[in-house]
């Protein structure tokens, strides 16, 4: 058994950014693991900026102007004491990146370059052209290497072991060697990311597999508001591959086949910088109505030319190649076609502003030692839709504030043990696919289930066709139990990782489904179209789903309105 003060699950901004706090105390063994390199972490995807209200392009910016954006944002489901904390610490923590030597887009004057982005007020998008995402990761991933911190590197968590609702570590695989290894810890953190790959056209990695909120659920931990799921407005046409919402920030235009700018007919004061859920519900209105794009009609065009060439070439050097690369098209010279593509969770396990996990019970118990943050975690700064440029900035508030957090009470946790039997779950599941044989491929599942998440459980939904979801999700599952995988190797088996994945992709998507089913009214990434309208009475609440031996059991908790620095934002009419 290998063992650890602290074990955190992730290499991206969040996970990173908490294993340096927790390194500030030699005496703390910290360690890492992550299933990919973590420099191929999702958080280096990321492209357009990390918001805080430094008022560099303005005068007129505020952390209460930056949260009243954000609740507003999220469609007023935002926990408004999370909802302060991170605005209230976005400059802080921009000045100690920009310290360990991140490199942001900078003015003439040397001051930190800010740019306009969608559902912001003013100009707080701090960035690094449009690879922020990576220049976070790599000054992060640096001062890892100079501290020395252990990093578990291709490494997959098989099973998160509870015991009477204390957290004593995990079951793991060796990726390369095709071992199961225990680590105990005292202090466990997950920040595994996001569940964007049940979806066919997303701008997720093929590392977003929702793998930690599915341990976390099985450990009898409910996941909260699976049902919004962020879809970007502006992914190539086909891959879903992500053009940055700082191509609009730049002054791109959102066209259609008869060449408007349509956005004038759904958000009149913002155009293409009204929040992602207005902008690709509108994008698909668009479609459906017949007024797509290209042969296929199933897009819209992404027009860069307005911006300039000089400016696009300094600004948007990722966007320009990715649409080069990927599609064939030079944005300089024409429009490129886009669509929705399912993006970001809001989702996820339920912790609060200190990455503390709970069971959100009647006595909001917590689990001991177990702590989330990043896309995996609600703490619910995000509500029922995401604003740009505050994924990253909820990554690194809270990745902070999580690893303190285990810097000072990791101490006083009694010490873990785990037994052989626990480990039996994991062995079972893994054995299921190395010695067993069955008539179903692993692989045409995953495409049947996310061809079904895309058509069925989209930007649109209604009563029959999440009917229609739920029921094959369910047929999907009992194919899963007859799969079988070709390889049996025990050397890097990629087969053996996709069957596992798949298992976690067909529960998340349950919970998402059953979540979107009950909700009866249309509020951020939730638009149902026999509920067009937002509920306040009846539906101003978390939904959190608990796992029982029948399936999902559902129950609710109240959206948290009670910041600490500023009287609450009431919930008022989303007009842009």
């Amino acid at each position: 058994m290998l063992q650890h003060d602290v074990l955190i699950v992730g290499s991206g901004l969040a996970g990173m950014r908490a294993a340096l706090e927790v390194a500030q105390d030699p005496t703390l063994d910290v360690a890492i693991l992550t299933k990919v390199h973590p420099l191929r972490s999702h958080s280096g995807a990321a492209q357009g900026g990390i918001a805080a209200s430094l008022n560099n392009s303005t005068d007129q910016d505020s952390w209460e102007l930056h949260m009243y954006d954000t609740v507003k944002g999220g469609d007023f489901l935002v926990d408004q004491n999370a909802a302060e904390i991170m605005t209230r610490e976005a400059p802080e923590n921009i000045f100690e990146l920009e310290h360990m030597g991140c490199a942001f887009s900078r003015y003439d004057d040397g001051r930190i370059a800010q740019r306009r982005f969608g559902g912001h007020t003013e100009p707080r998008a701090v960035y690094a052209t449009d690879r922020t995402g990576h220049a976070l990761l790599t000054v992060l991933f640096e001062q890892l290497l100079k501290l020395g911190v252990k990093v578990y590197s291709e490494w997959y968590a098989l099973d998160l072991i509870v015991r009477d609702g204390v957290c004593q570590g995990l079951v793991v695989y060796d990726i390369l060697t095709g071992q199961l290894e225990t680590i105990a810890a005292r202090g466990v953190m997950f920040a595994t990311g996001g569940y964007g790959r049940a979806f066919r056209v997303t701008t997720n990695s093929f590392a977003s597999t929702g793998d930690g909120i599915v341990l976390a659920y099985r450990a009898g931990i409910p996941l909260q508001d699976m049902e919004f799921v962020q879809f970007h407005p502006t992914g190539l046409q086909g891959s879903g591959i992500l053009l940055s919402e700082a191509a609009r920030g730049e002054g791109a235009h959102l066209t259609n086949a008869d060449g408007e700018r349509f956005m004038e007919r759904y958000a009149a004061e913002r155009m293409e910088l009204a929040p992602r859920d207005i902008i690709a519900r509108a994008e698909q209105t668009e479609i459906d109505e017949g007024r797509g794009v290209t042969d296929l009609r199933d897009s819209v065009f992404m027009d860069l030319r307005p911006i300039g060439e000089e400016r696009i070439r300094y600004a948007l050097p990722a966007v320009m190649h990715l649409a080069k690369d990927f599609a064939g098209i030079d944005p300089l010279k024409e429009p490129v076609p886009i669509q929705p593509t399912a993006h970001y969770s809001m989702g996820g396990i339920p912790c609060d502003v200190d990455g503390q996990v709970r069971l959100k019970d009647q006595e909001d118990r917590p689990i001991v030692g177990f702590f989330a943050a990043g896309e995996c975690s609600c703490v619910s700064v995000h509500g029922a839709n995401r604003l740009g440029t505050n994924s990253l900035l909820e990554a690194v508030v809270f990745g902070r504030r999580t690893g303190r957090t285990l810097r000072n009470r990791v101490k006083d946790l009694d010490p873990t043990r785990i037994t052989e039997g626990d480990m039996v779950d994991a062995v079972a599941e893994v054995d299921r696919f190395m010695t067993g044989h069955g008539d179903q491929k692993v692989g045409a599942i995953r495409a049947d289930l996310r061809d079904l998440m895309m058509e069925k459980c989209g930007v649109f939904r209604s009563q029959a066709l999440l009917d229609e979801a739920l029921g094959g999700v369910k047929d999907l599952q009992e194919r899963f139990t007859r799969a079988a995988i070709d390889d049996h190797t025990t050397t890097f088996n990629t087969d053996l990782l996709d069957a596992l994945e798949l298992g976690h992709m067909l529960e998340y998507s349950e919970l998402i489904v059953v979540g979107a089913l009950t909700r009866q009214e249309s509020r951020g990434g939730h638009a149902r179209v026999d509920f067009p309208t937002r509920d306040d009475e009846h539906w101003f609440k978390h939904t959190l789903a608990y796992r029982d031996e029948d399936g999902p059991r559902l129950e609710y908790s109240e959206v948290n309105m009670q910041p600490q620095y500023r009287d609450p934002y009431p919930p008022e009419e989303r007009k842009y």
